[in-house]
């Protein structure tokens, strides 16, 4: 009983860290950058193009960089967004 209450702590903890970890632009896929706000298939497709073109993201306000991707936008994702592991 005990050991199946710290495994759910433990998973539950983990859970949490993972969910308020930012997400890299620089290694995202498809699929993690269209479960951003305001990121739809387009938009996501345009950052790993962007990527891919040009190397990787120095900051997160080279995301400005993109088409597609404006002030407001970018404001709004700011805090949920990294180029560096965590």
């Amino acid at each position: 009983m005990l050991k199946t209450l710290l495994l759910t702590l433990t998973i539950l903890l983990f859970s949490a860290v993972t969910a308020w970890a930012a997400l890299n632009i620089n290694t995202a896929g498809q699929e993690q950058l269209q479960a951003l706000p305001g990121i739809g298939p387009a938009k996501a497709a345009a950052i790993i193009e962007y990527r891919t073109a040009n190397g990787p993201f120095n900051s997160v306000d080279d995301l400005a960089k993109v088409k597609g991707i404006g002030a407001k936008t970018l404001d709004g994702l700011r805090n949920d967004l990294s180029v560096a592991d965590q």
